[in-house]
């Protein structure tokens, strides 16, 4: 609950954490709220500042972009794994397509929503694709990137002007795959990530002007 409230910016960067206030609004005892905030720490979503207490953390560029760097590494790995399994089985080719058309679909429709939903649908189709790779230790890995990098995505979507471009991507990732060109998708998976780096450290730039 806390965790998603911060992913969604519901508790802005910098909101100061009274941990007896957010016990009382979850119905909890502080014990709980405590160790969430253990791992929210762990996850750098939160921050400590002696004794002035926990907040939630500032959106720091570096480790932005480092998040980004390993996820680059994950998703073209995906990539690379779900092209061998087309070509290893023709018929994984119409379940992938299948499945990938209704995300797309959704994804799609989701521009027009919110930040908070948007986010959420382009979290769904990079899972989809950790998934569809058949080694499910990706996408456990890539669970704490995106933990990290969806409040900045929430955060500065609407400033980044990218929905457009993210999903034509992703539509054309999807094709790549069904048709089993390994060099061209890993490629354009890398031209995706690095350029929603490039565009969520611009727009936060700007916002921080």
């Amino acid at each position: 609950m806390i965790r998603d409230s911060i992913c969604d910016c519901r508790l802005e960067p910098g909101k100061h954490l009274v941990q007896e206030e957010l016990a009382a609004t979850l119905g909890v005892s502080r014990q709980p709220v405590q160790q969430a905030m253990l791992l929210l720490k762990t996850d750098g979503l939160v921050v400590e500042h002696g004794a002035r207490g926990l907040y939630v953390a500032p959106l720091d560029p570096l480790r932005i972009s480092q998040h980004y760097d390993i996820r680059l590494v994950l998703d073209q790995l995906a990539a690379e794994l779900i092209v061998q399994r087309v070509a290893e089985t023709p018929h994984f080719a119409d379940i992938l397509q299948t499945k990938g058309d209704v995300i797309l679909h959704e994804g799609e429709r989701s521009r027009d929503i919110d930040a908070v939903e948007a986010v959420k649908q382009d979290v769904r189709f990079h899972t989809f694709l950790y998934d569809m790779s058949g080694n499910p230790l990706i996408a456990t890995a890539a669970d704490t990137h995106w933990t990290y990098l969806r409040r900045v995505m929430v955060s500065v979507l609407l400033h980044a002007n990218r929905a457009s471009i993210v999903w034509s991507q992703h539509r054309d990732i999807l094709d790549l795959l069904v048709s089993g060109h390994k060099d061209q998708v890993i490629a354009l998976v890398g031209d995706h990530i690095i350029g929603a780096k490039k565009a969520l450290l611009e727009a936060l730039a700007q916002q921080s002007s």
